[in-house]
């Protein structure tokens, strides 16, 4: 079973525990004795299996046990233990005729472990990791407040009963006297505990993580709003001008169905910006009336960082009616592309994006004989209302091909959720990934790519003297078809759900790296989960890094030339494709597998539930950049932060770039 799978299934072993608990305590309550008995030795059976379950995935990583490892299996097998000392005697004296199996501290004693049980899986849901002392004091005082509760509810105090005329008796005044200290001393350590819980979590947290390498130096900073692009294209280049006006249009999608969008220059996707190595790319963004202001981002694309189009970060958002002119060197061949970095997970899911290729000079690539490609389509993936479009600028999903021709198709997914790609009709190769030609790829046939959200694929084949078809999300009568004639018959796709993923750590042939990854320089751990945080100041269910949300997750803090590594520990049930700004990162793990394929340079990689990846890069583009979940919905709950170089500072926003609509 994978990780994921066995943290769902703890989910489960704790809810039945917790249900277990609970019933032994109502059913002593009512004293149904043989029935409490049943149930409590279900009870203690339930909490060995969630020992089991949490002892496995301690085996998986620390990481997504520590909080139960730590608070909640000693908490319940605290008051587990001192359920069974109290009740258990009683339910067996009970079972054989003497007594009748109920007394007000085996009650409360059950019910206190139902509460620690409770408590929890609270704590995994709300806070996770990690574990904080304030967190264990707080919750450790509402177990017991609880039990306090319980105690004066299930054993009221004798002089609000019947025989209160009994409690006057010296034996009864002292028993009255003993239960009042016990209340008011448990409720004394309550309030104690509780109060120095809620006074720990109001320290001041740090700002910057250092990741084990030296702290911040002395030097004067340089502004990101200096570091800009070349002001002219390498020997032989050109420039290559753009304007793109940011406005709201009506656009027609290829189905025909009209829809309100956000465009650049009136289109979805927006221009196709292409270039050939060494030009100069210079757009100009315009905003007509996006009342929120846009900016662009070239995804992928390791841009100088004032060109980076972060607004609160490398610049402030354009507004309707203004400008800003981005200007840098096409250095990278590949796939990449642009979308607004302004409340991005509203305006790139309305249609502020576009298309960014970048052609080889001497018209070669490592892994075709690209001069003779007669067809180069590139293909933004995109939801629009339910509705998965894959084209062109120019709409079309049926393109011919003829027999022979060799083709490239360079898909590009603009969503913020995977999506499974499949070729269906013949043999293919991934040539690159997120731009970067992978080493030796292999011919591969009826398998399903898992392409993550703003992640890149460039697949290539020869085109055969029938037709293909391009397959999104087991969808067979959607995505796109490739016809060698006019008259050529439909292509037949039969049910590409059953195929297998194609794993890429396990693709094409390893190669030499140019930096030894086994010692790093700065290595950060990331923990991404859900969680209770303060997300721009205000309280949330948020989409936490290390139990913080943006903009308190601390600041990454590298220098120039370091060796970084990553760790990236997904503990949620819901799949994070990672994002760094600025770098490529070098896969090296998967679940402690080693990645023994092609090395595998990526900007965008999918953490499933339960899952651990390892990365490194190699610090050589000076900036403050974002580092965050791409699925962008996320990132505006709190999943970014910064990787930050010594040195560097930014005039346009606060300690982290502004709040998530501002700076996302």
């Amino acid at each position: 079973m994978t990780t994921g799978l066995w943290i769902i299934l703890d989910h489960g072993v704790a809810l039945l525990t917790i249900a277990t608990w609970f019933a032994a305590g109502v059913t002593l309550a009512l004293r149904r004795t043989r029935l409490a008995l049943a149930v409590l030795v279900a009870a203690v059976l339930v909490t060995l299996v969630r020992v089991v379950t949490v002892a496995i995935l301690a085996d998986r990583g620390w990481w997504f046990v520590q909080e139960k490892v730590l608070l909640g299996l000693p908490m319940l097998g605290a008051a587990g233990a001192a359920a069974v000392l109290l009740a258990g005697p009683q339910l067996l004296a009970a079972r054989r005729g003497r007594g009748d199996g109920g007394s007000a501290g085996g009650v409360v004693s059950v019910l206190t472990a139902a509460y620690a049980a409770l408590a929890g899986l609270v704590v995994t849901f709300l806070v996770g990791y990690p574990l904080t002392v304030s967190t264990a004091f707080i919750t450790i005082s509402l177990v017991c407040a609880g039990a306090l509760l319980t105690a004066r509810v299930v054993a009221p105090p004798a002089e609000n009963t019947a025989d209160a005329g009994v409690a006057q008796a010296p034996e009864g005044r002292r028993a009255i006297s003993r239960r009042r200290f016990l209340g008011w001393t448990g409720g004394a350590v309550v309030v104690t505990a509780a109060g120095a819980g809620t006074g720990l979590s109001f320290l001041p947290a740090e700002s910057v993580t250092m990741g084990g390498g030296p702290g911040r130096s002395s030097r004067a900073a340089v502004s990101v709003a200096d570091l800009r692009g070349s002001g002219s294209p390498a020997s032989g280049g050109t420039v290559r001008r753009h304007v793109l006006t940011a406005k709201k249009a009506t656009v027609r999608l290829p189905s025909g169905r009209e829809i309100d969008a956000w465009t650049y220059n009136g289109e979805v996707p927006g221009p196709e910006i292409t270039a050939t190595e060494g030009d100069l790319i210079e757009v100009r963004l315009r905003n007509a009336d996006i009342e929120d202001g846009v900016t662009l981002h070239w995804h992928g694309y390791d841009v100088p960082c004032g060109e980076d189009g972060v607004p609160g970060v490398t610049q402030t958002a354009v507004g309707p009616g203004e400008d800003f002119v981005y200007r840098f060197r096409a250095d990278q061949v590949g796939t990449y592309w642009y979308h607004t970095h302004h409340a991005s997970h509203v305006g790139v899911h309305k249609g502020l994006y576009g298309t960014l290729v970048v052609r080889p000079r001497d018209g070669q690539r490592a892994d075709e004989h690209s001069a003779a490609e007669q067809v180069d389509l590139t293909l933004p993936v995109h939801t629009f209302d339910g509705t998965v479009v894959i084209a062109g600028s120019d709409g079309r999903t049926e393109h011919p091909a003829p027999p022979g021709t060799p083709v490239r198709l360079r898909l590009i997914n603009t969503d913020s959720d995977p999506h499974r790609i499949v070729l269906a009709g013949n043999p293919f190769r991934i040539a690159a990934v997120d731009g970067r030609d992978l080493n030796q790829p292999g011919e591969v046939s009826d398998v399903g790519l898992h392409l993550p959200a703003g992640g890149r694929y460039d697949l290539v084949f020869v085109m055969p003297d029938r037709s293909v078809a391009l397959v999104v999300d087991d969808d067979r009568d959607g995505g796109l078809r490739l016809r060698p004639h006019g008259d050529a018959p439909e292509a037949r796709v039969e049910d590409t759900s059953d195929l297998p993923e194609l794993d890429l750590l396990r693709y094409g042939a390893p190669a030499a790296v140019p930096f030894d990854t086994r010692n790093a320089d700065r290595h950060f751990t990331m923990v991404l989960d859900r969680g209770v945080a303060m997300v721009d100041g205000q309280p949330a269910y948020a989409q936490t890094v290390n139990g913080r949300g943006h903009p308190a997750i601390p600041d990454q803090l590298v220098a120039n030339g370091d060796i970084v590594r990553f760790t990236v520990v997904n503990r949620s049930l819901e799949t994070h494709p990672w994002h760094l700004h600025g770098h490529p990162v070098l896969i090296l793990s998967r679940d402690g597998t080693p990645s023994t394929g092609s090395p595998l340079w990526v900007d965008t990689f999918d953490v499933r539930p339960g899952e651990t990846w390892e990365v490194a890069f190699r610090a050589t583009n000076p900036g403050i950049w974002m580092n965050h979940c791409h699925n962008l919905p996320h990132a505006h709950q709190g999943m970014m932060l910064r990787l930050h170089y010594d040195g560097v500072a930014t005039p346009f926003g606060g300690s982290h770039g502004g709040s998530p609509d501002h700076g996302h």
